[in-house]
Formats: structure tokens, C-alpha cells, sequence
């Protein structure tokens, strides 16, 4: 039986296709959950590496420290004591961390049925444009993650877990508190490097030049040391700078993308 084209399918038929692609995203993130969940040691391992006084990060910037010899920076042995205080609080965190972990395991089978459901809908010059766009949206997203992983939520959980008012008040830090944290600043990175393609699409709308970027530079660089102060709050400069380097080049490569895109919309209506 022959096929329908995408012009003669009625409403109900995009309804179904839908619910097709629905349901076999929801099997892959189903399948991959499970998956999770039996590899608990193994998930819980990566999650909770930043809490120990020994993970690489913290011993690789005190080797950055010693090699230049700038005080602060020292791996000083930490304990940092989780707490559950709900019965089922910890099932119930397995359960959450296992299904998040499945919907990011399953992200790029997710765009791409997604992807592939509206991309009849358009046309070819659009339908290379938004590959385009998803790829790179993808990486940079996850860049973005692994940099809060690796730089950002290690110094920042350091320091606010250390931090004492006095010595009588002891830290103990709830497993929900925890991971929240970890997940809000994965999140927040991880949208701060799709600026490139924000800037992209704006220099496309004709909202952006390269030429406004470029003189409001120095207030970029600014706002990066500001947002860089806040959300790692430790006291070393070295750290601050490490936060506030990535956020810039950013700004910079938006600039090279903003000139990029305005010099070819001015050929094309040429």
C-alpha cells in the first residue's frame, strides 16, 4: 500500500505519528531508567565524587597552586557528612536521580524523533539551519554541564559546606540539598553556553550586530566577573578567573558569530 505524502495526512494522522514518537521516546527513557537504577553504585559514585576531599579536581588545582605557588588553592582534607531525614527519602531519590539520568542518556534519541516528526514540515534551507542549530545547542549544552561538574559545583559545595558561623555549629548537609545544588548549577551553565546560539539567532532577526557586542565588551567582561563571583563564592582569585574565562570566550565567539551572520544576510539580500 502506498504511502501517504505529508501533504495529504489529516490532523489524526499527525496525531498518531505523534503518539508513536512519544511512546517510543518514552520506552527508550524507560529502558535506560531501569538501567540506572540497577547501576546505583555506579550512578552514586559520579554524583557524589565532588563531596570527597580527594576527587581530581580539587588535587589537580592544588597542583596548579604549588606549580605557581599561590596560597588558597590547597586540597586540605575535608569531611562532608550527608544526611536523610525521610523514611523513604532515599528510594525516593534513587528513583529521581535514575529517571533524570535516563531522560539524559536518551537526550540525543530524543531530538532526533523529535526532530524527526516536524522536519517534513520544512523546508530545506530551514531544515539545515535547525540540524545546525540542535547539534551545536546539544554540545553546548552539555559542555556547559560538565563544566559546572568539574569546576564550578566542586569549589562552590567546598566552600559553602565548610563554611561555619562558629565553631559549635556543625555541617550536615541533606542528600536532597545536595544533589538539588548540583542540578540547579548543571542546569544554569548549561544554559549560559547556548549564548552563541542565542546570539546567533538574534543576529539572523536582525536584533543583534556585531558592532553593539563589540562595544559593550568591557561591560561583558564586568557582568562575567560578577555572575562568576556569585556562583562559585570561594575566596581564591585563580578559581574566579577559571569561572569568568569560559563565560568570556563565550562572548567573544557570539561576537565572531553575530559578525559571521550579518556580513552573509547582507550578501544574500545583495
Amino acid at each position: 500500500m502506498k504511502e501517504k505524502n505529508e501533504s495529504e495526512l489529516t490532523f489524526w494522522d499527525h496525531l498518531d505519528e505523534l503518539r508513536a514518537t512519544l511512546m517510543r521516546i518514552a520506552c527508550v527513557v524507560v529502558v535506560l531508567m531501569l538501567l540506572s537504577f540497577f547501576f546505583k553504585d555506579e550512578l552514586f559514585h559520579i554524583i557524589l565524587m565532588p563531596k570527597n576531599s580527594d576527587f581530581y579536581i580539587y588535587r589537580f588545582f592544588e597542583w596548579i597552586g604549588t606549580s605557581l605557588h599561590i596560597p588558597g588553592l590547597e586540597a586540605n582534607d575535608f569531611h562532608v557528612r550527608l544526611i536523610n531525614t525521610k523514611l523513604s527519602g532515599q528510594f525516593l531519590m534513587h528513583m529521581n536521580v535514575s529517571f533524570y539520568a535516563g531522560i539524559i542518556l536518551a537526550s540525543p534519541y530524543i531530538l532526533y524523533q523529535l526532530f524527526r516528526f516536524v522536519s517534513p514540515a520544512l523546508y530545506e534551507n530551514e531544515k539545515r539551519y535547525s540540524t545546525r542549530v540542535i547539534i551545536w545547542g546539544y554540545v553546548l549544552f552539555l559542555l556547559g554541564v560538565l563544566f559546572s561538574y568539574f569546576l564550578i559545583f566542586p569549589f562552590t559545595f567546598r566552600f559553602l559546606a565548610l563554611y561555619q558561623v562558629s565553631p559549635e555549629v556543625e555541617n550536615t548537609i541533606m542528600l536532597s540539598s545536595y544533589i538539588d545544588t548540583l542540578a540547579m548549577l548543571s542546569l544554569m551553565m548549561g544554559i549560559t553556553f547556548e549564548i552563541p546560539i542565542l546570539a546567533w539567532l538574534f543576529a539572523k532577526l536582525g536584533f543583534l550586530t556585531d558592532d553593539f557586542m563589540t562595544k559593550y565588551r568591557k561591560h561583558a567582561l564586568v557582568i562575567s566577573l560578577v555572575i562568576a563571583a556569585i556562583i562559585t563564592p570561594t575566596s581564591d582569585v585563580v578559581t574566579l578567573l577559571m569561572v569568568t574565562f569560559p563565560m568570556f570566550v563565550l562572548y567573544e565567539v557570539s561576537i565572531f558569530i553575530v559578525r559571521r551572520t550579518g556580513r552573509k544576510c547582507k550578501s544574500e539580500i545583495i
